[in-house]
Protein backbone atom coordinates (compact mmCIF):
# COMPACT_ATOMS: atom_id res chain seq x y z
CA UNK A 1 0.00 0.00 0.00
CA UNK A 2 1.18 3.60 -1.11
CA UNK A 3 1.40 6.33 1.61
CA UNK A 4 2.60 9.90 1.14
CA UNK A 5 6.54 9.30 0.63
CA UNK A 6 4.96 7.88 -3.06
CA UNK A 7 3.11 11.36 -3.49
CA UNK A 8 5.47 11.91 -6.44
CA UNK A 9 4.97 8.39 -8.32
CA UNK A 10 1.07 8.90 -7.69
CA UNK A 11 0.95 12.13 -9.30
CA UNK A 12 2.72 10.94 -12.02
CA UNK A 13 0.20 8.26 -12.54
CA UNK A 14 -2.68 10.72 -11.54
CA UNK A 15 -1.43 12.70 -14.94
CA UNK A 16 -0.75 9.57 -17.23
CA UNK A 17 -4.32 8.37 -15.92
CA UNK A 18 -5.89 11.33 -17.05
CA UNK A 19 -4.07 11.85 -20.49
CA UNK A 20 -5.34 8.58 -21.34
CA UNK A 21 -8.85 10.05 -21.14
CA UNK A 22 -7.43 13.04 -23.19
CA UNK A 23 -7.56 15.35 -19.98
CA UNK A 24 -3.91 16.94 -19.46
CA UNK A 25 -2.79 18.59 -16.03
CA UNK A 26 0.21 19.89 -15.17
CA UNK A 27 2.85 18.10 -12.89
CA UNK A 28 2.49 20.83 -10.37
CA UNK A 29 -1.29 20.10 -10.33
CA UNK A 30 -0.99 16.61 -9.94
CA UNK A 31 1.45 17.21 -6.83
CA UNK A 32 -0.86 19.89 -5.57
CA UNK A 33 -4.00 17.19 -5.82
CA UNK A 34 -2.37 14.27 -4.16
CA UNK A 35 -1.19 16.88 -1.11
CA UNK A 36 -4.91 17.57 -0.60
CA UNK A 37 -5.24 13.54 -0.69
CA UNK A 38 -3.09 13.24 2.39
CA UNK A 39 -4.46 16.13 4.23
CA UNK A 40 -1.86 18.92 3.52
CA UNK A 41 -2.77 22.55 2.29
CA UNK A 42 0.20 22.83 -0.50
CA UNK A 43 2.50 20.20 -1.98
CA UNK A 44 5.25 22.00 -0.38
CA UNK A 45 3.72 20.92 3.34
CA UNK A 46 3.90 17.57 2.22
CA UNK A 47 7.54 17.63 0.51
CA UNK A 48 8.74 18.82 3.99
CA UNK A 49 7.61 15.96 5.22
CA UNK A 50 8.80 13.66 2.78
CA UNK A 51 12.39 15.22 3.08
CA UNK A 52 11.69 15.00 6.83
CA UNK A 53 14.44 12.22 8.02
CA UNK A 54 12.51 9.61 10.62
CA UNK A 55 13.92 8.98 13.69
CA UNK A 56 14.80 5.47 14.34
CA UNK A 57 12.43 3.44 16.09
CA UNK A 58 11.94 3.84 19.96
CA UNK A 59 13.92 7.25 20.07
CA UNK A 60 12.20 9.63 22.40
CA UNK A 61 13.61 12.99 23.64
CA UNK A 62 11.69 13.99 26.91
CA UNK A 63 13.35 16.57 28.56
CA UNK A 64 16.48 18.80 28.59
CA UNK A 65 17.73 20.47 31.91
CA UNK A 66 20.11 22.73 31.60
CA UNK A 67 23.63 23.10 34.36
CA UNK A 68 24.49 26.30 35.80
CA UNK A 69 27.68 26.68 37.36
CA UNK A 70 27.35 28.32 40.61
CA UNK A 71 30.08 29.45 43.04
CA UNK A 72 28.17 30.84 46.01
CA UNK A 73 24.76 28.44 47.56
CA UNK A 74 23.49 31.72 49.30
CA UNK A 75 23.78 34.16 46.39
CA UNK A 76 22.09 31.18 43.67
CA UNK A 77 19.44 30.84 46.30
CA UNK A 78 18.80 34.52 46.24
CA UNK A 79 18.17 34.89 42.67
CA UNK A 80 16.98 31.56 41.42
CA UNK A 81 14.48 31.03 44.82
CA UNK A 82 14.25 34.51 45.69
CA UNK A 83 13.93 36.57 42.23
CA UNK A 84 12.72 33.79 39.95
CA UNK A 85 10.66 32.03 41.99
CA UNK A 86 11.91 28.46 41.43
CA UNK A 87 11.75 25.69 44.95
CA UNK A 88 14.39 23.58 45.58
CA UNK A 89 13.38 19.83 44.29
CA UNK A 90 16.60 17.95 45.83
CA UNK A 91 20.14 18.62 46.48
CA UNK A 92 23.09 16.39 46.68
CA UNK A 93 26.59 16.85 48.17
CA UNK A 94 29.15 13.52 48.43
CA UNK A 95 29.18 14.56 52.06
CA UNK A 96 29.91 17.04 54.38
CA UNK A 97 32.44 20.15 52.83
CA UNK A 98 31.46 19.16 49.25
CA UNK A 99 30.09 20.84 46.49
CA UNK A 100 26.09 21.29 46.30
CA UNK A 101 24.61 19.82 43.27
CA UNK A 102 20.59 20.39 43.23
CA UNK A 103 17.11 20.75 41.34
CA UNK A 104 15.34 23.65 40.98
CA UNK A 105 11.92 24.09 39.13
CA UNK A 106 9.06 26.02 38.25
CA UNK A 107 5.75 25.54 36.01
CA UNK A 108 7.55 22.84 34.35
CA UNK A 109 10.95 24.36 34.09
CA UNK A 110 13.89 22.23 35.47
CA UNK A 111 17.46 23.45 36.22
CA UNK A 112 20.54 21.83 37.87
CA UNK A 113 22.76 24.32 39.70
CA UNK A 114 26.52 22.67 40.18
CA UNK A 115 29.30 24.23 42.30
CA UNK A 116 31.12 21.32 40.96
CA UNK A 117 34.02 22.51 39.28
CA UNK A 118 33.65 21.32 35.17
CA UNK A 119 30.13 20.65 35.11
CA UNK A 120 29.14 23.30 33.17
CA UNK A 121 30.74 26.97 31.71
CA UNK A 122 29.83 30.37 34.13
CA UNK A 123 28.76 33.01 31.44
CA UNK A 124 26.20 30.17 29.30
CA UNK A 125 23.08 31.31 27.85
CA UNK A 126 19.70 29.17 27.73
CA UNK A 127 16.83 29.58 26.10
CA UNK A 128 13.62 29.25 27.43
CA UNK A 129 10.01 28.72 26.01
CA UNK A 130 7.03 30.03 27.96
CA UNK A 131 3.95 31.50 28.16
CA UNK A 132 2.74 34.04 30.03
CA UNK A 133 5.61 36.60 29.52
CA UNK A 134 4.11 39.71 30.22
CA UNK A 135 3.15 38.84 33.87
CA UNK A 136 6.66 37.19 34.22
CA UNK A 137 8.14 40.22 33.78
CA UNK A 138 5.71 42.33 36.01
CA UNK A 139 6.51 39.57 38.74
CA UNK A 140 9.82 40.24 38.76
CA UNK A 141 10.09 43.94 38.46
CA UNK A 142 7.43 43.81 41.37
CA UNK A 143 10.17 41.79 43.82
CA UNK A 144 12.58 45.02 43.16
CA UNK A 145 15.40 42.82 43.38
CA UNK A 146 18.45 44.82 43.62
CA UNK A 147 20.57 43.41 41.04
CA UNK A 148 18.26 43.31 37.72
CA UNK A 149 15.22 44.77 36.85
CA UNK A 150 14.60 42.89 33.43
CA UNK A 151 12.92 44.11 30.55
CA UNK A 152 10.15 43.26 28.20
CA UNK A 153 11.74 43.30 24.65
CA UNK A 154 9.59 42.76 21.70
CA UNK A 155 11.53 40.80 19.02
CA UNK A 156 8.99 41.15 16.08
CA UNK A 157 8.11 37.20 16.15
CA UNK A 158 8.57 37.08 20.09
CA UNK A 159 8.66 38.44 23.01
CA UNK A 160 11.87 38.18 25.07
CA UNK A 161 13.06 38.86 29.18
CA UNK A 162 16.62 38.18 29.33
CA UNK A 163 18.15 37.84 33.30
CA UNK A 164 21.25 36.90 34.30
CA UNK A 165 22.52 34.94 37.60
CA UNK A 166 25.48 35.98 39.55
CA UNK A 167 27.71 34.11 37.65
CA UNK A 168 27.27 35.73 34.79
CA UNK A 169 24.63 32.93 33.07
CA UNK A 170 21.71 33.87 31.14
CA UNK A 171 18.46 32.81 30.79
CA UNK A 172 16.54 34.34 27.86
CA UNK A 173 12.70 33.63 28.14
CA UNK A 174 10.71 33.71 25.18
CA UNK A 175 7.34 33.98 24.08
CA UNK A 176 6.26 33.71 20.36
CA UNK A 177 3.59 35.85 19.50
CA UNK A 178 0.49 33.88 17.99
Amino acid sequence: MRDYRDAKAMAKALRESLAARNTEISHSEALEIVARQFGADTWNILSAKIEAKPEPAGVVFELAVPIMRIFDVAKAHEFYLGFLGFSVDWEHRYGDNFPLYTQVSRAGLRLHLSEHAGDATPGSTVVVYMKGIRAFQKELIGKDYRYMKPGLEDEGSRLEVTVIDPFQNRIRFMELKD
